[in-house]
C-alpha cells in the first residue's frame, strides 16, 4: 500500500496536469493569440458562411478555375476525416497508370499548355489535402483559365503573381499559391 497510494496520487495528478490543464491552457492561449489559425484557417464569403479552409484542398473541376493535386482520400476528395496517400510504390503499375491518366486528362483539358505536365498536378500528396500547388503548376492552367473566363493571359498571371506565397525561409520549399484563394480571386475579378 505504500507505494500504490502515491503511484495513484501521481497518476491522477498528471492526468489532470496533461490531459485537462495544459491542453485547456495551450487552446486558451492560441485562441486569444491566433484566432484565425486555432480555428482552421476558415475562410468564409461575404456573410458568415464557411467556404473552405487555407489549409484543406478542395476539388475544383470546371475549367474557369484553377485545379490542385490529387486527392486520393478514401471516400471522396479532399476529405480531412480519412486523410492519406495512396500507399502505391513508385514500382506499382497501378501508380503508373493513375498518373497517365491523369496526365492524359490534363493535356485534354490544357491543349493550350506545354506537353510537360507539372509533376504536382498528377500525384497525390501523403495527405491527399494539399490546398496548394507550385506556381508553375499554376502558370500551365493559366491559357486555360484566361480562355474560359475570356480574360487577357497576362491579366491571369498577374493574379498567379499575387496570390504566390514563399516559404518563411526562402531555402525551405519552392513559392506556391493557394488554389481556393486564387480561384476566389478570379472570381472577384469577374464581380468588379
Amino acid at each position: 500500500m505504500n507505494y500504490v497510494r502515491p503511484a495513484l496520487v501521481m497518476t491522477v495528478l498528471l492526468t489532470l496536469i496533461t490531459g485537462v490543464a495544459y491542453p485547456l491552457l495551450t487552446t486558451g492561449v492560441s485562441e486569444l493569440v491566433f484566432r484565425q489559425q486555432a480555428t482552421g484557417s476558415l475562410i468564409k464569403d461575404g456573410g458568415n458562411k464557411v467556404i473552405g479552409s487555407e489549409l484543406i484542398g478542395q476539388n475544383f473541376t470546371r475549367n474557369d478555375y484553377f485545379w490542385g493535386r490529387p486527392s486520393v482520400t478514401s471516400d471522396s476528395p479532399y476529405n480531412p476525416m480519412a486523410s492519406g496517400g495512396s500507399n502505391l510504390a513508385a514500382s506499382n503499375p497501378a501508380l503508373d497508370q493513375a498518373v497517365k491518366d491523369r496526365v492524359a486528362m490534363l493535356r485534354k483539358a490544357n491543349p493550350q499548355s506545354p506537353a510537360a505536365v507539372p509533376v504536382d498536378l498528377v500525384t497525390a500528396s501523403a495527405s491527399g489535402l494539399d490546398p496548394q500547388i507550385s506556381v508553375e503548376a499554376a502558370q500551365w492552367q493559366a491559357p486555360r483559365i484566361a480562355t474560359a473566363r475570356g480574360l487577357p493571359l497576362a491579366q491571369v498571371n498577374k493574379l498567379i503573381d499575387d496570390n504566390t506565397s514563399s516559404p518563411l525561409i526562402g531555402y525551405l520549399g519552392p513559392d506556391v499559391v493557394n488554389v481556393l484563394g486564387l480561384n476566389l480571386a478570379l472570381d472577384e475579378l469577374k464581380a468588379n
